[in-house]
């Protein structure tokens, strides 16, 4: 019969444990054929045999079927041992990639909270910036409302006298107002008219205060001694001015007599 050479890429190729398995059948095959090759009928002498055949006995065969069977039995050992090596090369594989999986878990996480503590400290830096900013906009604003309302703020102008007797005796009045020292309009003006009949630069160089050397001077005819003692600050320091006159003539009768309008001669 003829070989099918068409198919012949589709014969399953022969592996190692196959190829053992047929070549122990042959040689059993082989070892049975010379077996039943010897007559029946023959007898065992103690002749050798003739040179050049070969002797076969079931000793022989038992060999070769254990041998068979340890090649076999030594294949699957090898066969077992490979399975339990690539099963191992698999799990150890699955480990480092589970550590590495692992890992690079960890590496994420760790960015993304390096990356939110980086986020969280430039929004605290941009709400401190603004509020910052805020404040002194509003301290600005705060004193351009100020600078505004000074800006704005009227001035009052400054009270003027007149240069006479009734200009002299109404800022005399508004000084000792302010000095809380007592007096009218008309005491001063009464006892004025009495002493220097509104004369600043009258002089009396008769009395005992003269004799002494400190004549009384000015619209209230005031010593040297008594002006300087109750000279009123602001005021200037001359007997002969006479808004100063009027003050410290003003203050010390408050002090002696409790107010300028209680003198009616000379005091």
């Amino acid at each position: 019969m003829l070989k099918n050479t068409k198919n012949r890429g589709l014969s399953r190729s022969i592996n190692k444990r196959q190829k053992i398995a047929i070549a122990g059948v042959t040689t059993l095959g082989a070892a049975a054929l010379a077996i039943s090759a010897v007559p029946g009928n023959a007898t065992t002498t103690t002749a050798e045999a003739p040179a050049g055949k070969v002797a076969y006995s079931n000793e022989q065969i038992k060999d070769v079927k254990g041998s068979v069977t340890d090649q076999l039995a030594g294949e699957k050992v090898k066969a077992a041992e490979m399975t339990a090596r690539h099963k191992a090369a698999v799990a150890a594989a699955k480990h480092r990639a589970a550590v590495a999986a692992a890992e690079h878990r960890a590496a994420v996480a760790h960015d993304k909270h390096v990356a939110a503590q980086a986020a969280a400290k430039q929004r605290a830096a941009k709400a401190a910036a603004a509020k910052k900013a805020a404040a002194e906009r509003k301290a600005k604003e705060a004193a351009s409302r100020s600078a505004k309302r000074a800006a704005v703020k009227p001035v009052a102008a400054k009270k003027t006298y007149a240069n006479n007797l009734d200009g002299w005796i109404r800022e005399a009045l508004d000084i000792m107002k302010k000095h809380n020292i007592p007096g009218t309009y008309h005491g001063l003006h009464k006892n004025i008219m009495r002493e220097s009949s509104g004369n600043p630069n009258a002089i009396n160089n008769w009395d005992i205060n003269a004799q002494n050397g400190v004549p009384s001077i000015g619209l209230l005819q005031v010593i040297k001694p008594t002006f300087d003692a109750y000279h009123v600050p602001g005021t200037a320091h001359s007997q002969y001015d006479p808004v100063a006159n009027l003050t410290a003539a003003a203050n010390y009768a408050a002090d002696r007599y409790g107010s300028i309008d209680n003198v009616n001669s000379a005091y």
